[in-house]
């Protein structure tokens, strides 16, 4: 291992997502977002969305669902629907299919901004060569975790809701991949990496995704700003030799860009590699505005 010092960015960087087939952010404004996802067009709330819609009001009108917040938290509420639309329906993006479901928290079972890390874990995948071994913490749905897999990983994803484990096994079904090696597992991510540590496991590359706030299967409390350096510090203990990669991101908005590399050169001193850091944007279509969504950190060798 290198006795240097990871290389820090010296300024931010911007992963843009646009849209493809299955997703389109087509116009935004007024602290809301309209989107397409698959065959449904959508309205949900985005109060940094300051400035006024582009799209005549009849677009924003003719959606198929739409996310009234009942309090201001945005993730608190209930969908109005205009018609009947599916309990699920499949999307795709790249070599990866997934159901897009409306979900109680205005999510759709993804987020469409982290296809910008998506391709950029498929290509560190891939140069890495071989079989990677690779850890997704927080993994959700699975589209990551079903990407690096595409891309020729073994993967480890772990999430602490039974639910979201089981829509990730049906979508790893959906896209021809549950035969890949893939270990889906359902723990507090805190506990099962503390316990990876002490059995001496290591890892090509770590994905840490993590909430604000959330509760384990056990009744484990994490809350984001308390308990991230530890486990950061953890995830960098189980980086193999020559790994390839620990990415970071969070969605809090205390959090910065800056806070998540910096902490990730504090744990991952004596390693080398290069340190970026920023944000995740969602660009509109027509390319004229873009909607920062989250901040991100992450190491490479």
């Amino acid at each position: 291992m290198s006795a240097r010092k990871p290389a820090v960015a010296e300024t931010p960087g911007v992963m843009r997502t646009r849209g493809w087939t299955d997703y389109a952010l087509l116009d935004s404004g007024g602290g809301r977002k309209l989107e397409r996802y698959g065959p449904y067009t959508v309205v949900r709330p985005e109060p940094q969305c300051l400035w006024s819609p582009r799209l005549p009001a009849r677009a924003w009108d003719e959606a198929d669902a739409v996310f009234d917040p009942t309090s201001e938290d945005e993730d608190a509420g209930r969908w109005r629907f205009k018609g009947r639309p599916k309990e699920t329906w499949p999307l795709g993006w790249g070599d990866v299919r997934f159901h897009g479901r409306f979900t109680a928290f205005r999510h759709l079972a993804f987020f469409p901004e982290q296809a910008a890390n998506w391709a950029w874990l498929t290509e560190r995948v891939r140069a890495h060569g071989g079989q990677p071994k690779v850890l997704n913490l927080f993994g959700y749905t699975g589209v990551a975790s079903l990407a690096m897999a595409a891309a020729g990983a073994a993967v480890t994803h772990v999430d602490a809701s039974k639910k979201a484990v089981a829509w990730a096994r049906e979508n790893a079904e959906l896209s021809g991949l549950a035969d890949r090696p893939i270990r889906w597992i359902t723990e507090d991510a805190r506990k099962y990496v503390q316990r990876e540590v002490r059995r001496g496991s290591k890892y090509d590359g770590v994905i840490l995704d993590p909430p604000k706030y959330g509760r384990g299967p056990g009744g484990e409390v994490w809350r984001l700003f308390e308990d991230l350096p530890e486990l950061a510090g953890l995830c960098a203990e189980l980086l193999s030799e020559n790994a390839a990669f620990l990415v970071l991101n969070a969605y809090a908005e205390r959090i910065s860009g800056a806070a998540l590399g910096s902490l990730l050169a504090e744990k991952l001193a004596g390693r080398g590699g290069t340190i970026e850091w920023g944000e995740l944007a969602l660009v509109e279509d027509g390319g004229e505005r873009e909607i920062g969504m989250s901040f991100y950190g992450r190491w490479s060798s």
